[in-house]
């Protein structure tokens, strides 16, 4: 039978993993810092090498037959771990659907000012609703409605795609845009220079 183990390999368990003189089995499958696997020894065989070598002896798989076990640095282990899920609960949060609110006789100074507001949104990873609020005869103009939403997703079109057009929910005219990942940026960006190029030569 192969193994295959990844350098980076997560502790595979819910509870927290045994380490060093926690690991109480008489032997265990190694897999050393480098992510190698030594084999099948006695677990005080791995406790020594480990100590020698300046590692933690961590318990990765502990339901395997015999557990695996590598050698690691715990402390620093268990920091990057504690690190990720912050960052990915960072991500979660600015994840979340913000709201920038226009009104039909915005002048252009304030328009530009929630278009800013809303790039700030879209860079930090958050989709964003645009919505016109109506308010009283106001509703009878719903193609200015349309016209700001418009202008505003054309200002954003450089980090952003439209998830709904506008359209009405109530009072307002709403439309969802989502940011673009820097990937599908620097895609557009290349198709953008390929056309140029081709125009270019074209007129060549």
């Amino acid at each position: 039978m192969s193994y295959c183990f990844h350098r980076e390999a997560s502790i595979s368990t819910s509870r927290p993993a045994r380490v060093n003189e926690r690991i109480r089995v008489p032997e265990i499958r190694l897999i050393d810092e480098e992510g190698e696997h030594v084999g099948v020894i006695r677990t005080r065989e791995a406790m020594d090498m480990a100590r020698e070598r300046g590692y933690d002896l961590v318990e990765v798989q502990p339901n395997a037959a015999p557990p695996v076990c590598r050698l690691m640095d715990y402390g620093k282990y268990r920091y990057e771990e504690s690190r990720r899920e912050r960052d990915s609960r960072r991500r979660q949060r600015t994840a979340a659907l913000k709201e920038v609110r226009l009104r039909p006789k915005i002048d252009d100074h304030d328009l530009d000012t929630k278009a800013r507001q809303a790039r700030k949104f879209l860079k930090s990873g958050s989709k964003v609703k645009l919505s016109v609020l109506f308010r009283g005869r106001e509703i009878a103009h719903q193609d200015i409605g349309r016209s700001l939403l418009v202008r505003v997703g054309e200002q954003l079109s450089d980090l952003s795609t439209i998830d709904q057009q506008p359209h009405m929910e109530g009072r307002s005219m709403v439309m969802l845009i989502s940011p673009v990942s820097e990937a599908q940026m620097s895609d557009d960006a290349d198709d953008a220079d390929e056309a140029s190029d081709q125009l270019a030569d074209n007129e060549n």
